[in-house]
């Protein structure tokens, strides 16, 4: 399965893994945060978007990891 990093412009902790189930949230230091999972289609990867939009979080960027 792809692997994608999607950063966002806002401090979330721990507790926002219940919203972001399967998706590891990462505090960086400049003050934005990190998701990064697994998706198995394009389709789950839009259901995370629309969530982040829903929650008004900025979006800064959605990048697919390099498979190793």
């Amino acid at each position: 399965m792809p692997c994608y990093r999607v950063e966002v412009a806002a401090l979330l902790d721990e507790d926002w893994r219940l919203w972001f189930e399967g998706w590891e949230v990462m505090q960086i230091a400049d003050g934005n945060s990190v998701l990064t999972g697994n998706v198995r289609d394009q389709t789950e990867l839009h259901g995370l978007l629309a969530r982040l939009r829903d929650l008004n979080l900025k979006l800064i960027s959605v990048t697919l990891e390099a498979n190793d």
